[in-house]
Protein backbone atom coordinates (compact mmCIF):
# COMPACT_ATOMS: atom_id res chain seq x y z
CA UNK A 1 0.00 0.00 0.00
CA UNK A 2 1.12 3.61 -0.99
CA UNK A 3 2.81 5.53 2.06
CA UNK A 4 0.21 8.14 3.73
CA UNK A 5 1.38 12.02 4.53
CA UNK A 6 -1.03 13.92 6.55
CA UNK A 7 -0.72 17.43 5.79
CA UNK A 8 -1.80 20.11 8.43
CA UNK A 9 -2.99 23.42 6.79
CA UNK A 10 -2.85 21.07 3.90
CA UNK A 11 -5.45 23.52 1.92
CA UNK A 12 -3.38 27.00 2.33
CA UNK A 13 -0.87 28.58 -0.33
CA UNK A 14 1.67 26.34 0.75
CA UNK A 15 -0.50 23.27 1.86
CA UNK A 16 -1.54 23.05 -1.61
CA UNK A 17 1.52 22.46 -3.46
CA UNK A 18 3.09 20.69 -1.03
CA UNK A 19 -0.12 17.78 -1.63
CA UNK A 20 0.04 18.63 -5.17
CA UNK A 21 4.21 17.68 -4.87
CA UNK A 22 3.36 14.57 -3.22
CA UNK A 23 0.73 13.18 -4.40
CA UNK A 24 2.37 13.37 -7.97
CA UNK A 25 5.36 11.02 -5.78
CA UNK A 26 2.46 8.43 -5.26
CA UNK A 27 1.48 9.51 -1.50
CA UNK A 28 -1.51 9.27 0.00
CA UNK A 29 -2.22 12.41 1.25
CA UNK A 30 -4.90 13.74 3.81
CA UNK A 31 -5.20 17.28 4.29
CA UNK A 32 -6.02 18.00 7.74
CA UNK A 33 -8.39 21.56 7.87
CA UNK A 34 -10.65 23.72 9.51
CA UNK A 35 -13.36 23.28 6.57
CA UNK A 36 -13.11 20.15 4.37
CA UNK A 37 -15.72 21.02 2.32
CA UNK A 38 -14.01 24.02 1.41
CA UNK A 39 -11.28 22.44 0.48
CA UNK A 40 -12.36 19.88 -2.40
CA UNK A 41 -9.97 21.25 -4.73
CA UNK A 42 -7.01 19.41 -3.82
CA UNK A 43 -9.49 16.26 -4.33
CA UNK A 44 -8.31 16.65 -8.41
CA UNK A 45 -4.44 16.55 -7.50
CA UNK A 46 -4.04 12.93 -7.45
CA UNK A 47 -5.85 9.89 -8.24
CA UNK A 48 -9.55 9.17 -7.07
CA UNK A 49 -9.00 8.67 -3.53
CA UNK A 50 -5.61 9.09 -3.09
CA UNK A 51 -6.10 13.39 -1.72
CA UNK A 52 -8.69 13.33 0.69
CA UNK A 53 -9.43 16.51 2.81
CA UNK A 54 -10.61 15.56 6.41
CA UNK A 55 -11.92 17.95 9.83
CA UNK A 56 -8.96 18.72 12.04
CA UNK A 57 -9.18 21.33 15.03
CA UNK A 58 -5.06 22.01 15.94
CA UNK A 59 -6.46 22.89 19.17
CA UNK A 60 -7.63 19.29 20.42
CA UNK A 61 -5.62 16.70 21.18
CA UNK A 62 -8.00 14.15 19.61
CA UNK A 63 -8.95 16.17 16.55
CA UNK A 64 -5.37 16.03 15.58
CA UNK A 65 -4.59 12.30 16.68
CA UNK A 66 -7.30 11.36 14.68
CA UNK A 67 -6.50 12.66 11.45
CA UNK A 68 -2.96 11.48 12.15
CA UNK A 69 -3.84 7.99 12.04
CA UNK A 70 -1.62 5.46 10.25
CA UNK A 71 0.18 8.32 8.62
CA UNK A 72 4.04 7.07 7.57
CA UNK A 73 4.88 11.12 7.77
CA UNK A 74 3.61 14.26 8.92
CA UNK A 75 4.00 17.62 7.42
CA UNK A 76 3.03 21.06 9.34
CA UNK A 77 2.31 24.01 7.53
CA UNK A 78 -0.47 25.65 9.81
CA UNK A 79 0.38 29.30 10.24
CA UNK A 80 -1.24 32.84 10.13
CA UNK A 81 -0.42 36.44 9.56
CA UNK A 82 -2.85 37.85 11.64
CA UNK A 83 -4.82 37.31 14.20
CA UNK A 84 -8.51 35.70 13.99
CA UNK A 85 -10.58 35.41 16.87
CA UNK A 86 -9.14 32.60 19.17
CA UNK A 87 -6.43 31.86 16.49
CA UNK A 88 -3.74 33.70 17.84
CA UNK A 89 0.05 33.74 17.02
CA UNK A 90 0.83 32.06 20.24
CA UNK A 91 -2.32 29.14 19.52
CA UNK A 92 -1.35 28.25 16.17
CA UNK A 93 2.62 28.60 15.91
CA UNK A 94 3.43 27.91 19.37
CA UNK A 95 0.94 25.30 21.10
CA UNK A 96 -0.60 23.80 17.85
CA UNK A 97 3.09 23.55 16.71
CA UNK A 98 3.76 21.19 19.68
CA UNK A 99 1.02 19.60 20.13
CA UNK A 100 1.15 18.51 16.33
CA UNK A 101 5.37 17.26 17.07
CA UNK A 102 4.38 15.94 20.60
CA UNK A 103 1.28 13.47 19.03
CA UNK A 104 3.10 12.37 16.20
CA UNK A 105 6.06 11.05 18.48
CA UNK A 106 3.95 9.29 21.01
CA UNK A 107 2.42 7.62 17.47
CA UNK A 108 5.66 6.96 16.23
CA UNK A 109 5.47 8.71 13.13
CA UNK A 110 8.43 8.27 10.90
CA UNK A 111 8.97 12.08 9.72
CA UNK A 112 8.24 15.18 10.47
CA UNK A 113 8.20 18.37 8.79
CA UNK A 114 7.58 21.93 10.08
CA UNK A 115 7.48 24.69 8.25
CA UNK A 116 8.47 27.95 10.25
CA UNK A 117 9.60 31.17 8.50
CA UNK A 118 12.81 33.45 7.87
CA UNK A 119 13.46 35.82 10.53
CA UNK A 120 11.73 33.77 13.06
CA UNK A 121 13.60 35.19 16.41
CA UNK A 122 12.78 35.30 20.54
CA UNK A 123 14.42 38.92 20.55
CA UNK A 124 12.06 40.44 17.53
CA UNK A 125 9.67 43.16 18.27
CA UNK A 126 7.44 41.31 15.94
CA UNK A 127 4.94 39.05 17.71
CA UNK A 128 5.10 37.11 14.68
CA UNK A 129 8.82 36.68 15.13
CA UNK A 130 8.57 35.56 18.74
CA UNK A 131 5.75 33.11 18.00
CA UNK A 132 7.34 31.39 14.94
CA UNK A 133 10.99 30.89 17.12
CA UNK A 134 9.01 29.78 19.65
CA UNK A 135 6.95 27.02 18.15
CA UNK A 136 10.40 25.71 16.55
CA UNK A 137 11.45 25.02 20.27
CA UNK A 138 8.38 23.56 21.21
CA UNK A 139 8.59 21.07 17.70
CA UNK A 140 12.26 20.15 18.81
CA UNK A 141 11.49 19.73 22.25
CA UNK A 142 9.29 16.55 20.99
CA UNK A 143 10.69 15.69 18.08
CA UNK A 144 14.38 16.91 17.50
CA UNK A 145 14.77 14.83 14.23
CA UNK A 146 12.25 17.51 12.77
CA UNK A 147 13.27 19.11 9.36
CA UNK A 148 12.33 23.01 9.70
CA UNK A 149 12.32 25.21 7.14
CA UNK A 150 11.83 28.58 7.01
CA UNK A 151 10.93 29.97 3.92
CA UNK A 152 11.47 33.94 2.74
CA UNK A 153 8.29 35.68 1.51
CA UNK A 154 6.84 33.04 -0.51
CA UNK A 155 5.45 33.88 -4.50
CA UNK A 156 3.14 31.71 -6.53
CA UNK A 157 -0.35 32.04 -7.77
CA UNK A 158 -2.70 33.06 -4.87
CA UNK A 159 0.38 34.80 -2.82
CA UNK A 160 -0.24 37.91 -1.04
CA UNK A 161 2.46 40.24 -1.64
CA UNK A 162 2.36 40.40 -5.07
CA UNK A 163 -1.12 39.91 -6.38
CA UNK A 164 -1.93 42.49 -3.12
CA UNK A 165 0.44 45.13 -5.21
CA UNK A 166 -0.84 44.06 -8.48
CA UNK A 167 -3.92 44.81 -7.26
CA UNK A 168 -3.49 48.13 -5.39
CA UNK A 169 -1.62 49.54 -8.55
CA UNK A 170 -5.48 49.54 -10.20
CA UNK A 171 -6.57 52.64 -8.11
CA UNK A 172 -4.26 55.80 -9.13
CA UNK A 173 -0.76 56.90 -10.17
CA UNK A 174 0.40 56.96 -6.90
CA UNK A 175 1.30 53.89 -4.63
CA UNK A 176 2.17 54.31 -0.42
CA UNK A 177 4.63 51.26 -0.20
CA UNK A 178 5.53 50.65 3.69
CA UNK A 179 9.38 49.48 4.56
CA UNK A 180 10.04 50.17 1.09
CA UNK A 181 13.79 49.51 1.96
CA UNK A 182 13.16 45.86 3.77
CA UNK A 183 15.47 43.22 1.90
CA UNK A 184 13.37 40.59 0.84
CA UNK A 185 14.56 36.76 -0.73
CA UNK A 186 11.30 36.27 -2.34
CA UNK A 187 10.90 32.12 -2.94
CA UNK A 188 8.96 30.30 -5.22
CA UNK A 189 6.35 28.35 -3.23
CA UNK A 190 6.69 24.91 -5.43
CA UNK A 191 10.73 24.62 -4.59
CA UNK A 192 9.30 25.28 -0.90
CA UNK A 193 6.71 22.15 -1.51
CA UNK A 194 9.81 19.94 -3.06
CA UNK A 195 11.84 20.83 0.05
CA UNK A 196 8.36 19.90 2.45
CA UNK A 197 8.33 16.23 0.25
CA UNK A 198 12.02 15.95 0.66
CA UNK A 199 11.84 15.92 4.22
CA UNK A 200 8.49 14.14 3.96
CA UNK A 201 10.79 10.75 2.22
CA UNK A 202 13.74 11.19 4.13
CA UNK A 203 15.67 13.04 2.11
CA UNK A 204 16.38 16.12 3.53
CA UNK A 205 18.33 15.38 6.78
CA UNK A 206 17.14 16.97 9.82
CA UNK A 207 17.92 19.99 10.78
CA UNK A 208 17.02 23.87 10.04
CA UNK A 209 16.65 25.25 6.57
CA UNK A 210 16.29 28.47 5.63
CA UNK A 211 15.07 29.12 2.16
CA UNK A 212 15.48 31.75 -0.37
CA UNK A 213 15.37 32.76 -4.02
CA UNK A 214 18.11 33.52 -6.15
CA UNK A 215 17.72 37.30 -5.66
CA UNK A 216 17.70 40.06 -2.73
CA UNK A 217 15.50 42.54 -3.48
CA UNK A 218 13.62 45.60 -1.62
CA UNK A 219 10.20 46.50 -1.77
CA UNK A 220 10.32 48.99 -3.96
CA UNK A 221 12.08 46.25 -6.30
CA UNK A 222 9.60 44.09 -5.95
CA UNK A 223 6.79 47.11 -6.53
CA UNK A 224 8.56 48.38 -9.55
CA UNK A 225 8.87 44.34 -11.19
CA UNK A 226 5.36 44.25 -10.39
CA UNK A 227 4.67 47.75 -12.21
CA UNK A 228 6.89 46.62 -15.35
CA UNK A 229 5.00 43.06 -15.18
CA UNK A 230 1.64 44.67 -15.51
CA UNK A 231 2.59 47.26 -17.85
CA UNK A 232 1.77 50.46 -15.58
CA UNK A 233 3.58 53.72 -14.81
CA UNK A 234 3.53 54.29 -11.02
CA UNK A 235 5.41 56.34 -8.39
CA UNK A 236 6.31 54.70 -5.09
CA UNK A 237 6.32 57.19 -2.14
CA UNK A 238 7.93 54.99 1.01
CA UNK A 239 6.37 55.10 4.31
CA UNK A 240 9.30 55.35 6.96
CA UNK A 241 8.86 52.46 9.54
CA UNK A 242 7.74 54.53 12.61
CA UNK A 243 4.74 55.82 9.94
CA UNK A 244 4.05 51.93 8.50
CA UNK A 245 3.45 51.59 12.65
CA UNK A 246 0.91 54.09 12.81
CA UNK A 247 -0.55 52.65 9.64
CA UNK A 248 -0.87 49.51 10.76
CA UNK A 249 -2.03 50.67 14.64
CA UNK A 250 -5.05 52.35 12.95
CA UNK A 251 -5.83 49.64 10.72
CA UNK A 252 -6.09 47.24 13.64
CA UNK A 253 -7.96 49.64 15.47
CA UNK A 254 -10.33 50.19 12.86
CA UNK A 255 -10.71 46.16 13.39
CA UNK A 256 -11.05 46.35 17.20
CA UNK A 257 -14.02 49.04 16.96
CA UNK A 258 -15.67 47.50 14.81
CA UNK A 259 -15.73 44.08 16.48
CA UNK A 260 -13.99 42.34 13.69
CA UNK A 261 -16.79 42.97 11.01
CA UNK A 262 -13.83 44.88 9.26
CA UNK A 263 -10.67 42.80 8.74
CA UNK A 264 -7.33 43.89 8.19
CA UNK A 265 -5.99 42.44 4.83
CA UNK A 266 -4.05 45.64 4.18
CA UNK A 267 -1.19 46.29 7.01
CA UNK A 268 -0.76 45.04 10.57
CA UNK A 269 1.18 46.82 13.48
CA UNK A 270 3.34 43.30 13.94
CA UNK A 271 3.63 42.86 9.87
CA UNK A 272 5.32 46.21 10.05
CA UNK A 273 7.47 45.77 12.89
CA UNK A 274 8.74 42.27 11.13
CA UNK A 275 9.45 44.28 7.92
CA UNK A 276 12.12 46.18 9.76
CA UNK A 277 14.55 43.49 10.01
CA UNK A 278 15.92 41.74 6.88
CA UNK A 279 14.42 38.55 5.60
CA UNK A 280 17.05 36.84 3.64
CA UNK A 281 19.17 33.82 4.35
CA UNK A 282 22.26 33.97 6.84
CA UNK A 283 25.42 33.53 5.50
CA UNK A 284 26.42 29.75 5.39
CA UNK A 285 22.75 28.38 6.38
CA UNK A 286 21.84 25.20 5.00
CA UNK A 287 19.29 25.86 2.29
CA UNK A 288 17.86 24.96 -1.35
CA UNK A 289 21.21 24.30 -2.48
CA UNK A 290 21.47 21.15 0.19
CA UNK A 291 18.17 19.44 -0.73
CA UNK A 292 19.18 19.63 -4.32
CA UNK A 293 16.79 22.27 -5.23
CA UNK A 294 18.03 25.18 -8.02
CA UNK A 295 15.99 28.12 -6.93
CA UNK A 296 13.53 29.82 -9.41
CA UNK A 297 13.68 33.34 -10.20
CA UNK A 298 10.86 35.52 -9.15
CA UNK A 299 10.94 36.82 -12.97
CA UNK A 300 10.20 33.73 -14.44
CA UNK A 301 7.42 32.98 -12.59
CA UNK A 302 4.81 36.75 -11.93
CA UNK A 303 4.44 37.23 -15.32
CA UNK A 304 2.22 33.96 -15.60
CA UNK A 305 -0.30 35.34 -13.07
CA UNK A 306 -0.12 39.18 -13.09
CA UNK A 307 -1.32 39.50 -16.33
CA UNK A 308 -4.46 39.81 -14.90
CA UNK A 309 -3.78 43.32 -13.45
CA UNK A 310 -2.86 44.35 -17.01
CA UNK A 311 -5.26 47.00 -18.66
CA UNK A 312 -6.39 44.83 -20.77
CA UNK A 313 -5.89 41.50 -18.70
CA UNK A 314 -4.76 38.53 -21.16
CA UNK A 315 -5.28 40.42 -24.56
CA UNK A 316 -2.69 42.95 -23.54
CA UNK A 317 0.18 41.87 -26.02
CA UNK A 318 -2.82 41.02 -28.49
CA UNK A 319 -3.71 44.74 -28.47
CA UNK A 320 0.11 45.94 -28.24
CA UNK A 321 0.77 43.55 -31.25
CA UNK A 322 -2.62 45.32 -33.15
CA UNK A 323 -1.04 48.63 -32.97
CA UNK A 324 2.13 48.18 -34.24
CA UNK A 325 0.33 46.49 -37.43
CA UNK A 326 -1.92 49.84 -38.14
CA UNK A 327 1.59 51.83 -36.94
CA UNK A 328 3.24 50.09 -40.63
Amino acid sequence: MARLVTIYGGSGFLGRQVARVMAADGWRVRVAVRRPNQAGIVRTYGHVGQVEPVFCNIRDDLSVTAAMADADAVINCVGIMRRQGRNTFDAVHVEAAGRIARISAARGVGRFVHVSALGADPGSRSRYAVSKAAGETSVLEHRPDAVILRPSVMFGPDDVLFNRLGAMMRFGPIVLLPAPRAALQPVYVEDVARAAAKGATGEAAPGIYELGGPDVMTMRDIAQLVARTTGRRRAFVGLPGFVSGLLGFSFDAVQAVSGGLISNRVLTRDQALFLRSPNQVAQGAPGLAELGIAPTAVEAVVPEYLWRFRKSGQYDAIKASAKNLRQE
